[in-house]
């Protein structure tokens, strides 16, 4: 049973009231803090949820506390040391004259450097950094004295091709403006959690030597990669200057004109064929698709364009219901690292980038804050747990660049960027940073409030400090052991008598069997869904304690029909978690390919591994054949060619896959 919905939705106010409709002018503004997190809109009437103080938040334990200080000691660390490895820092010092060696890597090396920055000033908003501190002193005074007079820092371009007349200019494949955005965006953690601003006027003086060449008075121009349109939304709300937004605005509008020029990979894959406005939907290069689409959320945030919000509806529908993996990925092409056409999903070839995992969850969580409604916290959700998570190996310091949901056995992988094991780094290293500084700041994402209400979309173990919403309560304390067990229980330290408690009605549980429960200060309730969260009012009875349960049964799933790829296999979740079988459970002799389970198995939860969590057992599996089979034949008599003995197929959480020996791997098991 779940809780049908009501008619009593929650309302946004029109973000293009007032004085600020369409030109970014502040109405009800609010004043930035020093405690804001990654994504602070400046107008409190143009969202339907706001985001918490970036301290506002502390996990505690359970997976995503742990994941959290596997970032701080493991990959962030790991990372400083791979910018040295990987010769990225001595690029910069080359700009200075401290380094004589040749440019490593891509271009757009740099852009490393400042996602690891930015890692670090999340993590000082949260913990001690102490020991990191002299990578971020000597890395910040480099930046500075490699910063040309005019502003412009880029270290491929600075030394590699000084010559150049104008600069930035390469905007097709440059990624320079692409780069200043993950300066800024570091910039702007280090002045929220710290108040330093160095880092930031490093940013900014590149920031006005764009203005000056590209923006409202100047050329058309947009960068070949998509992002530095988020990153100067968050740059005008950090400082106020309507400049940036302006700017950013721009660089969305002019997107879809074909200014990049052409190319053999096609406008498509740079969002470069068709104005957005008017594209119905998701193409190209997934993680510049994605970062478009957050960058164009944040513009609607702060102006109110009802025709730009409603293409980011068409393209979110193209995204999730038609060109997404079933753990959150996205991007089924290798070449170009792009979107297919609909319903092109192949497991094995999922190239499903981390960065595009990463991107798909910052433009869930704009689109959430927008418009208040639970599917996109349950796309959050989906990707977190499944698409990020196995980007990373449990210690934090090798990860993936694609993720497959197969892996053959004995595969040597598919190039550089898509190996059968994590690597320790990659020549093109956007993921690994790209990951750090998203879990240096995950608490940020867990709660939110609206007027007099708290609303909890990610259910994990913390403490939430509630501000002016809680009344005479000041601080919720939520324990559970989310996504392992499905009771969620929060406990206030005065009793709640603000508004209501809202919590996200996960839309996995929507066919889950078992019944969602909420009992309130020890009684059963029946709470109104609103939007896909459970609304527990608190107006006529302050609230002490709430206790969520939430059904957590193997459920069995299977593709659409028109995802050939997968057709006649199923795939097994649990709440959020994806599973998936390796060699290293199977029978000896057995490989992944050769499994095959009922149409319709008996699942059940198996014993748990301490690292590698919940497990699951899938009764009366058999061994199909493999070797000695013709590659094409008329028929195939199955028992007659292998023994067909059943035995109990292991699967684990699809994050946790490659941690113990190598081997193949698959996510949808073919059916008898």
């Amino acid at each position: 049973m779940t809780f049908a919905p009501t008619a009593d939705h929650a309302a946004r106010p029109a973000a293009g009231t007032g004085t600020g409709t369409n030109t970014g002018t502040k109405t009800d503004a609010k004043t930035p803090t020093a405690t804001d997190g990654p994504v602070s809109p400046t107008r409190r009437d143009s969202t339907v949820f706001r985001p918490l103080g970036h301290s506002a938040v502390s996990l505690t334990n359970g997976f995503l506390s742990d994941w959290q200080r596997t970032n701080r000691v493991g990959t962030i660390p790991h990372a400083i040391d791979q910018l040295e490895v990987s010769q990225a820092l001595n690029n910069i010092r080359r700009v200075t004259g401290e380094h004589d060696g040749e440019f490593v890597g891509f271009q757009f090396a740099d852009s490393d450097v400042y996602k690891t920055l930015e890692a670090i000033g999340w993590e000082a908003g949260r913990s001690d950094v102490t020991e990191l501190m002299p990578f971020v002193e000597s890395t910040i005074d480099l930046l500075t004295r490699a910063q040309q007079p005019d502003g412009y820092l880029n270290s491929h371009y600075q030394v590699d091709k000084a010559d150049l007349e104008l600069a930035p200019g390469e905007l097709r494949w440059g990624h320079e403006l692409y780069c200043l955005g993950h300066l800024l965006q570091a910039g702007v953690a280090w002045a929220r959690t710290t108040g330093r601003r160095d880092l930031l006027d490093i940013g900014l003086r590149f920031a006005a030597l764009v203005d000056e060449r590209y923006g409202p008075e100047g050329e058309r121009g947009v960068d070949g990669h998509a992002e530095i349109e988020t990153a100067l939304v968050e740059t005008y709300r950090v400082t106020g200057d309507e400049r940036w937004l302006t700017l950013a605005r721009r660089f969305i509008d002019l997107r879809g004109h074909q200014l990049v020029g052409p190319d053999p990979l096609g406008y498509p894959y740079f969002q470069e064929h068709e104005p957005i406005r008017s594209v119905t939907e998701a193409t190209g290069h997934a993680v510049r698709q994605l970062y478009l689409a957050a960058g164009a959320a944040d513009v609607v945030t702060e102006t109110g364009d009802a025709d730009l919000e409603a293409a980011l509806e068409r393209i979110w529908s193209s995204v999730h219901e038609h060109k997404m993996y079933i753990s959150g990925g996205t991007g089924s092409r290798h070449r170009d690292e792009a979107f297919g056409d609909a319903y092109e999903l192949p497991p094995d070839r999922s190239y499903s980038e981390t960065c595009a995992a990463i991107a798909n969850f910052q433009w869930n969580w704009r689109m959430l804050l927008l418009t208040g409604q639970s599917r996109f916290a349950d796309e959050m959700e989906r990707g977190l747990f499944n698409a990020i998570a196995v980007s990373t190996a449990t210690d934090g310091c090798s990860f993936t660049y694609a993720n497959p949901l197969q892996l053959r056995t004995a595969a040597s992988g598919g190039g550089e960027n898509a190996p059968a094991r994590r690597q320790p780094w990659f020549r093109c290293a956007c993921c690994p940073p790209n990951l750090a500084r998203l879990v240096s700041s995950l608490h940020d994402y867990v709660a939110t409030t609206s007027e007099h209400d708290l609303q909890i979309h990610l259910f994990t173990a913390g403490t939430i400090a509630l501000g002016e919403v809680g009344g005479a309560a000041t601080t919720a304390t939520v324990s559970t052991d989310y996504p392992s067990h499905g009771t969620v229980t929060i406990d206030f330290d005065a009793p709640f008598d603000g508004g209501s408690v809202l919590l996200r009605q996960p839309g996995w549980a929507t066919d889950t069997a078992g019944d969602i429960t909420v009992t309130v200060d020890g009684r059963d309730v029946s709470p109104l869904v609103r939007d896909g969260y459970l609304v527990i009012e608190a107006r006529d009875a302050p609230i002490s304690s709430i206790r969520l349960s939430l059904p957590l049964e193997p459920v069995v799933r299977r593709p659409h029909p028109f995802v050939d790829a997968s057709r006649g296999t199923i795939a097994v979740t649990r709440g959020p978690i994806l599973f998936a079988i390796e060699q290293a459970d199977l029978p000896e002799g057995v490989t992944p390919e050769e499994v095959v389970v009922p149409e319709h198995p008996t699942v059940t939860v198996a014993e748990p591994d301490p690292v590698l969590g919940t497990r699951i057992s899938i009764a009366s599996a058999r061994q199909r054949p493999g070797a000695g089979v013709p590659l094409y034949s008329t028929s195939l008599d199955v028992d007659s060619l292998v023994d067909p003995t059943e035995f109990d197929l292991i699967a684990i959480p699809y994050h946790r896959w490659g941690n113990r020996s190598e081997g193949g791997m698959r996510v949808w098991l073919p059916t008898s």
